[in-house]
């Protein structure tokens, strides 16, 4: 982009920060394939980088994140705050990951003390849907409203609740785990050992699975979207299925928080028109004689997980 620095991503026009342009933060996205990290600063995303998620355990991910934050601070000495994102509930006092179901390992990781051990400073913690969730309410396509429920849909189903500008996090810490909420007793059983979990049946995962045994070959999340929109009977009955549980997982949500909007992203969502046609169609159906239920797309895409995680260093 014509005026950046290499590495440096520029937010969009109508994406204006709202806290002072003095702040600067690391933000951490530790994901089971990936960990993505980048300086916030203003409105920009500098030295965006993304490494593969070793696969030999939580210590090894910690010396990981470690790396990449003293190198982000060479760069920026004045990015002493630090935010990190993990899939999976973490402790009550966000110390620590209860457990991270995609990444090998990560089961009871003490991280804020480990990272503490590793970079000589505090880091705040946060689940990663909880801070994309603040970078879309902040940032992106839920900014300027008074309430907002994220929802990502990828490997697995994840949401963050934001009310007046703050995370919801609920009296133990794990208000909007929605990938985790149970809409299917006796189901197939989910990465939590939860049987019938939301994400057990409609996050790429469970729609590749039974895509795969409708056709009785190897499918992907992708091919099973694809083959859908192509009028293939098996791949539309498992993702249209799979859309309507998110469907009536959203209508459910208006109904009990009503928040003003609902931005969805993710890896799955990313099929487009497609997707968002069906999700709300059935979240308008199952929320009829309600509330209407207002979905947006998110605008963050890839980089919110970064940038929530960054700016979850400042709220604390």
């Amino acid at each position: 982009m014509k005026g950046l620095l290499p590495g440096q991503a520029r937010l969009s026009a109508n994406m204006s920060i709202s806290f002072s342009q003095e702040r600067v933060s690391i933000g951490v996205d530790v994901g089971g394939t990936k960990i993505a990290t980048g300086v916030l600063r203003g409105e920009h995303l500098h030295e965006r980088h993304v490494q593969p998620t070793p696969e030999t355990g939580w210590v090894a991910v910690l010396d990981a994140i470690a790396a990449q934050v003293r190198a982000l601070q060479l760069l920026h000495p004045d990015a002493h705050a630090v935010g990190v994102g993990v899939p999976g509930p973490l402790t009550a006092d966000r110390s620590g990951v209860k457990f991270a179901p995609n990444i090998y390992g990560f089961t009871d990781v003490p991280l804020v003390a480990g990272l503490r051990e590793r970079l000589g400073q505090t880091v705040t913690l946060e689940n990663d849907a909880k801070a994309a969730a603040l970078a879309e309410a902040t940032l992106g396509a839920a900014k300027g409203t008074s309430s907002s429920v994220y929802v990502t849909v990828s490997t697995g189903i994840g949401s963050g609740i934001v009310i007046g500008g703050q995370l919801w996090r609920g009296h133990s810490g794990i208000a909007g785990e929605l990938g985790h909420v149970t809409v299917m007793p006796g189901g197939p059983v989910s990465g939590a050992g939860l049987d019938g979990a939301l994400e057990a049946v409609a996050s790429g995962t469970a729609i590749a699975r039974d895509a795969s045994y409708a056709l009785n070959r190897e499918v992907s999340t992708a091919e099973a979207f694809a083959l859908a929109q192509a009028g293939n009977p098996q791949a539309r009955r498992v993702v249209e299925q799979a859309m309507k549980h998110i469907g009536v997982a959203i209508a459910d949500i208006q109904k009990l928080i009503d928040p003003e909007v609902f931005v969805i992203g993710g890896g799955v969502a990313a099929v487009g028109d497609y997707f968002f046609e069906h999700v709300n169609r059935y979240a308008q159906e199952y929320g009829a004689a309600f509330a209407p239920v207002v979905i947006r797309r998110a605008l963050l895409a890839g980089d919110a997980g970064v940038i929530g995680a960054a700016l979850s260093a400042h709220q604390g």
